[in-house]
């Protein structure tokens, strides 16, 4: 009789599954390190980029709401002087600097409207890439300039809205638009109107022109018309516009501090 060995295969140790799970789980947890901090480094370049572009567009509206409040300033003296002019001065003998600043005042409103842009902002908002940006004052600011953004838009309309009404109605009546079709034949057609008025000023050339329907025009309500508009025009400028540019100032200030902006 045949007598058979049977191969007995050697159990392996428990150590053995031990060394086996524990290099597995490193393979997992470093590929799960490595990813992570892949991701972490894509969303810290994304919000870099992000900061850079919402650093531009701020900072562009710092420069652009600086010019409206220089123009608007300009605009503000011309009230002056033209609510001052309808209380004392004669209606039919017009200086030449009358139509000048009656063009600014009465016909010139969208010229010295702030709009401030929000494009950026409104982007990161509706993406849900605001998250990126973990700083708590960062996010504070761009809740600040949310508001000051809505505020300025509000008021924007505000001006419109009397622009449409009653001053609109009333230049339609007694505002003489031959001067200004006829300083656009001598300056160009392709002007804008505040370029135009500016451009005629600097000139010693001289347009006729005088008030239509004088026989219906009242200098009291004129002149207090104005004067209203100018306080209107006021307070957008000290409240609204001013506000706007102090959290513009505090959040392009915090971005550069954090980002490395120049």
């Amino acid at each position: 009789m045949d007598v058979h060995h049977h191969a007995h295969t050697q159990r392996k140790k428990w150590t053995h599954y031990f060394w086996e799970f524990l290099m597995l789980f490193l393979a997992v947890f470093c590929g799960f390190l490595a990813e992570y901090k892949l991701e972490h480094t894509i969303e810290h370049q994304r919000e870099k980029q992000y900061a850079k572009e919402l650093y531009a567009e701020l900072f562009a509206d710092s420069v652009a709401v600086a010019d409206k409040i220089k123009i608007r300033l300009e605009k503000e003296k011309d009230m002056d002087y033209l609510s001052s002019y309808f209380r004392d001065s004669s209606l039919t003998l017009l200086p030449r600097e009358f139509y000048p600043a009656y063009t600014t005042v009465m016909y010139l409103a969208n010229t010295y409207a702030f709009e401030p842009k929000d494009g950026i902002l409104s982007q990161l908002k509706s993406s849900g890439s605001l998250r990126y940006f973990k700083n708590s004052t960062l996010q504070k600011l761009f809740g600040d300039i949310s508001v000051s953004i809505n505020n300025v838009r509000y008021r924007n309309e505000q001006e419109y809205q009397y622009f449409a009404s009653p001053i609109k109605p009333f230049i339609l009546k007694h505002f003489d638009f031959n001067w200004l079709n006829e300083l656009r034949k001598q300056h160009g057609e392709n002007t804008t109107g505040i370029n135009l008025v500016n451009q005629y000023r600097k000139t010693n050339t001289t347009i006729q022109a005088g008030i239509l329907n004088l026989r219906s025009f009242d200098k009291g309500e004129a002149s207090n018309m104005i004067l209203f508009y100018k306080q209107m025009l006021v307070s957008s400028r000290t409240l609204q516009m001013n506000d706007y540019i102090a959290v513009n100032h505090k959040l392009l200030h915090e971005l550069r501090q954090h980002y490395q902006i120049k």
